[in-house]
This record gives C-alpha cells, sequence and structure tokens, in this order.
C-alpha cells in the first residue's frame, strides 16, 4: 500500500489552502491538529471531528481525518471521560487529524461555498461576506425562481432547506455562504442580494428576513458543509495516489 509522509501531504494542503493567511475564530486550529507517526496511507474525510467520526475513520483503517470542524474551539482540558476516549484512540490508532474551517469556506474551487455554487449551477461567482478579513462567499446573479432554487438546494443537498420567502418570488441576485451564518442577514442584504443561502440561523432572523425584504433558505449547516471536505481529499487523494473515503455522520441541524 502506498505510503505518504505526513509532513509532505500537510504542507501541501496548508500551501493549497493558504491556511496562513486566512483569519478565524480564536481557537479553530487550521492545519494539522493531530499527528501520528509520520506517514498517510488512507484518507477519511468528515464535516466533524468528533468521537463518534473518529471511531469511523478506525474502522475505515484511515491514519489521516481531514474535518472542516476541528477538534479545538475551546479550553478543551481536563482530558477525562468522553475526551480522553477520543485522544486515546487517536494516539492508538495513530490516527491524524486536520481541520480547515474558514480557509476551506473560501476557496474559489475547492471551497463549501464554491462547490456549492457550482452544484447549483451558479457561474460567474463574486466574492461575497467578509469575515475575519477575507470574504468566505460568493454571489451570483441568476433569474430563478425561489421555489426552483429551494428544490435545487434539495437536489444538491439530499435536505429538504427551510425557506423564508420575504423577498420577491422570481431571485436575481443570490449570495451563498454555508454554515451558520443566518445571524448575519444584514450583511448579506447591505452587499445587495435579494436571496441568500446558508445552513442556519436563529428564530429571530424570520422577522428580519421580512424586515429586509430578502428570501432566506436554510440548507442545513452539515448537509451546506460536505462539499468542502471530499474535494479537498478527493485533490489529496489524486495528488499522492492514495485512497479516500468520506465518512458521513449527519447532525440533522
Amino acid at each position: 500500500m502506498p505510503s505518504i509522509s505526513l509532513t509532505a501531504l500537510t504542507e501541501h494542503c496548508d500551501q493549497v489552502m493558504r491556511t496562513g493567511q486566512c483569519g478565524d475564530y480564536p481557537g479553530a486550529v487550521n492545519g494539522l491538529q493531530v499527528d501520528n507517526r509520520g506517514a498517510v496511507t488512507r484518507i477519511a474525510a468528515a464535516v466533524d471531528a468528533s468521537l463518534a467520526t473518529v471511531r469511523l475513520a478506525i474502522e475505515a483503517r484511515a491514519d489521516l481525518l481531514v474535518v472542516h470542524h476541528g477538534l479545538f474551539w475551546s479550553p478543551t482540558h481536563p482530558w477525562t471521560g468522553h475526551k480522553y476516549e477520543l485522544i486515546r484512540l487517536l494516539v492508538e490508532n495513530n490516527l491524524a487529524v486536520y481541520s480547515s474551517h474558514l480557509p476551506l469556506d473560501a476557496h474559489p474551487e475547492l471551497g463549501n461555498n464554491a462547490r456549492l455554487c457550482g452544484a447549483l449551477g451558479l457561474k460567474r461567482l463574486k466574492p461575497f461576506f467578509p469575515s475575519h478579513g477575507n470574504p468566505i462567499g460568493f454571489q451570483a446573479r441568476l433569474k430563478i425562481s425561489r421555489d426552483e432554487l429551494a428544490l435545487r438546494l434539495q437536489q444538491v443537498t439530499g435536505v429538504k432547506p427551510l425557506l423564508i420567502p420575504a423577498g420577491r418570488p422570481l431571485c436575481q441576485r443570490i449570495g451563498v455562504v454555508t454554515g451558520g451564518a443566518g445571524a448575519d442577514l444584514k450583511l448579506a442584504a447591505a452587499e445587495g442580494v435579494d436571496t441568500f443561502i446558508t445552513g442556519e440561523g436563529p428564530h429571530w432572523t424570520y422577522a428580519l428576513a421580512e424586515e429586509l425584504g430578502m428570501n432566506v433558505l436554510y440548507g442545513g449547516h452539515y448537509a451546506t458543509e460536505t462539499f468542502g471536505v471530499k474535494a479537498l481529499a478527493a485533490m489529496l487523494s489524486e495528488k499522492f495516489r492514495l485512497p479516500w473515503m468520506f465518512l458521513d455522520h449527519p447532525t440533522g441541524l
């Protein structure tokens, strides 16, 4: 079975994803989060790094887990209970973890937003929605009914979106930011979109969308963010001639 240096693989990943140039939330820790013994023979990809996906990766005999949502967002000590079990499994099973959060959202080819836009048939994309110093989403012009757009979103994610029909029935300028950008509807509206696609948002955003006169489609945080890790893992697989698999562990959120 082919074996590739973990260092060579993650350094290439950092270069492609511009890991060092992209801002992110405190504690996101983009890049290699957990080491292994130094080699990779099989790649697993998942949206979230969790005890459940780590177990799935071990069952798949992977030695590298590539994720969008990594292990570190806040203080992670003490290492007890489920946290100890997770770390024990990683170390004993030689499983490295590589995370790419906002860099993977923003990437113009491999990113969640670029891939979702492509799946929806949106073209001539323009950068959209600044976050931590860089635009992370894309917007495009397309005349399409909001019902047809909602149907397309359901077809590409496999999840029926929640539609807030607060704008005109005919969408013309569409913005896409996967994940949990619903609380920032004002930011999206300020950039002139009449329709905003994201993963989820708080209850009060329904009334805010009505005030803004903007259609909103909540496609699911998980469902809208499966695209990037698949593309990233597939790129690494092709580059280094390693097998890869996607570990589907949907949250329904």
